[in-house]
């Protein structure tokens, strides 16, 4: 068996939120859990005593009868979570009142803001009455064109405790992929920000705005908050007003409109590169209580810790990130690029403000080893211990690089979900050990398993991740799909009442999780399924490769697979630079995964939130189009794989 690369001490496990919450069980329940594994197993077995040990546990508040805590449970999707009861979601995130930190604010420029829990209730108490002074009520949509900035957590939180639907995309995004949101559900008010600040450079988001309200003709009013310095008037922006002139000194209370426990709360968004993207509905209730859930038992979140994670608004991250503020704890966020002016100035970061919870993507972690990052050598790290990664898959060589050079002792969670259930399927645990590679343990209450071709359970080999019960945390429907065969079709069409996830994922022997890559981008050269992930990660041990992308190209009745790598600035790819690609994948993979080409680029096109889009490379270089450019951050990198002489030559 694979030694540990790190192991929880009996002190750290005794102290975990997940050990005080088995003893809580068995104190409420009666349930005997001797291990992590009888617990899973339990959350599993008896959901609705789960469920309700989770609500309770975690202090949530409500009204109404916790009982049945499910009804329909043998739908998928049709399952309801706690239906004779109300909540406020926003209620719950400001359940504290007082004199602690409740956000910390950096802004890439250096500024930075701090609000307590009290005035953080306080600014929610002035915006809330300024929205119903326009007219926002219970299932009105609120969105936010922002940067990551507490005016975005204030107005999300504004809008919750109406009722309102809350849904945000960063101001990266352009004009046409804003309108294919908002243009979707039709937001009756917009915040956004002056502009933004990103790589050294100023952004300007005012003449955006101008050009979305151009074709938005449901917002009636726009709120402008200061951060940019824009020296733009905003009489040229329809309908606009200043963020203290919107929300002026009032007496009005702050009160929460309580409403059923699957009220629609967040509306988020597919990657849309392949069409209008889906707008995912989600719960309030499921929301909440799989936040905390993940929050405090798989995070072990408490109020004295302060948490990060590296986001913008238009990733689920953020609305995970935001739901810290139940548990009590400090948000740091932060606005700017994550490499500016340094390689490790989040570390900088970490430092400074003494967090105990950092999260970032996968990607920043490779990048910062690739730079050659040292925080064990040049930062003091002493209150961090755990660091999150999600956003694609990491690969074992970062896992060396974590306890190599940054610290040994820190709990290394991968996580990975998605937007389409705003959370998570796999998570870290404070109980368990890490495995280089894995990661660690199935979230509780989620009876996840890898399923094959014939859609039967499988250990030890590739299979489609997927979860055969019901859970909170399911969307609630998709905006505009009123009979509901766009969200049944989209997670149900593979097995009927089983939630396929579109991950080609391994169950270890640890019962951790491995996930090799998307299963619909799974190659399948000569009927073998690879997922593209287990190239990724042999390709970028390669220190002269920066980054690459791996697809299916159709060839001779078959398909082959492609490999488009992103060299370090000074190197070329030439026969031997192929010949040592070739060698460490073959060496630690199989032949079948060696590539039938390789080409280098010098950009890969990724979404806003930094996936790479293996389907639509895959599309252009089938000369497809690629529907919707505007999901990406750099939709000039497909110019890169269009009408490739090699891609035609055997």
């Amino acid at each position: 068996m694979t030694a540990a690369l790190w192991t929880p001490g009996p002190e750290r496990i005794e102290a975990a939120n997940l050990s005080r919450f088995k003893r809580f069980a068995h104190e409420r329940f009666g349930a005997e859990l001797p291990d992590h594994a009888a617990l899973y197993d339990w959350s599993n077995a008896h959901p609705d005593r789960f469920w309700t040990a989770v609500w309770e546990f975690c202090g949530i508040r409500g009204r109404g009868d916790l009982t049945p805590a499910y009804e329909h449970f043998e739908r998928m999707p049709g399952c309801r979570f706690f239906p004779k009861t109300e909540i406020n979601f926003a209620q719950n995130l400001l359940r504290f009142r007082d004199d602690r930190l409740a956000i910390i604010a950096r802004g890439e420029d250096g500024s930075t803001r701090e609000l307590s829990y009290a005035q953080l209730a306080e600014q929610v108490r002035r915006v809330r009455a300024a929205l119903a002074a326009e007219g926002v009520g219970p299932g009105d949509r609120v969105a936010g064109f922002v940067p990551n900035r507490p005016e975005a957590v204030i107005a999300m939180l504004a809008a919750a405790s109406l009722g309102a639907i809350w849904s945000s995309c960063s101001p990266d995004f352009g004009i046409h992929g804003v309108l294919d949101r908002f243009g979707q559900i039709a937001p009756k008010v917009l915040f956004t920000a002056d502009g933004y600040f990103y790589g050294g450079k100023r952004f300007d988001c005012l003449e955006k705005v101008a050009g979305i309200l151009a074709q938005l003709p449901s917002v009636q009013r726009v709120v402008v908050f200061p951060y940019a310095g824009s020296d733009r008037d905003l009489a040229s922006v329809a309908n606009a007003i200043g963020w203290d002139e919107f929300a002026p000194e009032t007496s009005a209370l702050l009160s929460f409109h309580h409403g059923p426990f699957d009220r629609a709360q967040y509306i988020l968004y597919s990657s849309g590169t392949t069409g209008v993207p889906k707008c995912i509905v989600h719960g309030q209730g499921g929301t909440l209580i799989q936040h905390l859930k993940e929050l405090v038992l798989h995070t072990d979140l408490r109020r004295e810790d302060r948490i990060f994670y590296y986001t913008t608004c238009g990733w689920m991250m953020w609305n995970w990130l935001v739901s810290s503020l139940a548990v009590g704890a400090t948000m740091v966020l932060f606005d700017g690029s994550p490499f500016h002016p340094q390689a490790g100035s989040l570390f900088d970061l970490v430092e400074e403000l003494g967090i105990s919870v950092f999260g970032t993507s996968a990607k920043w972690i490779a990048a910062a080893d690739k730079a050659g990052v040292k925080p064990r050598e040049t930062h003091k790290l002493g209150k961090l211990r755990t660091i999150l990664s999600t956003g694609s898959p990491l690969a074992p060589e970062s896992y060396d690089y974590v306890y190599r050079d940054v610290k040994p002792d820190v709990l290394l969670a991968s996580i990975s979900g998605g937007t389409d259930i705003v959370s998570c399927f796999a998570l870290g645990n404070p109980v368990l050990p890490v495995y280089r590679g894995e990661l660690q343990c199935r979230g509780l209450g989620m009876k996840v398993e890898v399923l094959d071709d014939d859609g039967k359970p499988v250990r030890g080999e590739p299979g489609e991740l997927s979860c055969t019960q019901p859970f909170p945390s399911m969307p609630v429907g998709f905006w505009n799909d009123a009979d509901g065969h766009k969200y049944h079709d989209a997670y149900f069409g593979k097995i009927e009442n089983v939630w396929c996830h579109g991950d080609l994922a391994l169950l270890t022997e640890h019962d951790g999780i491995v996930i090799l890559g998307r299963s619909d981008a799974t190659l399948n050269p000569g009927g073998v399924r690879i997922g593209t992930a287990e190239i990724y990660r042999q390709v970028e041990k390669l220190p002269e490769v920066l980054e690459s992308i791996c697809v299916a190209q159709d060839w001779d009745s078959d398909v082959r697979v492609v490999l488009f790598v992103r060299l370090r600035e000074g190197h070329e790819l030439d026969e031997a630079m192929a010949g040592r690609i070739r060698k460490v994948i073959r060496d630690n993979t199989t032949p079948r995964h060696v590539p039938a080409k390789i080409l280098a680029v010098p950009d890969i096109p990724r979404t806003i939130s930094g996936k790479i889009v293996e389907l639509a490379v895959r599309n252009v270089i089938h000369g497809k189009p690629v529907k919707n450019t505007d999901a990406l951050a750099n939709p000039q990198a497909l110019e890169h794989f269009r009408d490739r002489v090699e891609l035609t030559q055997a």
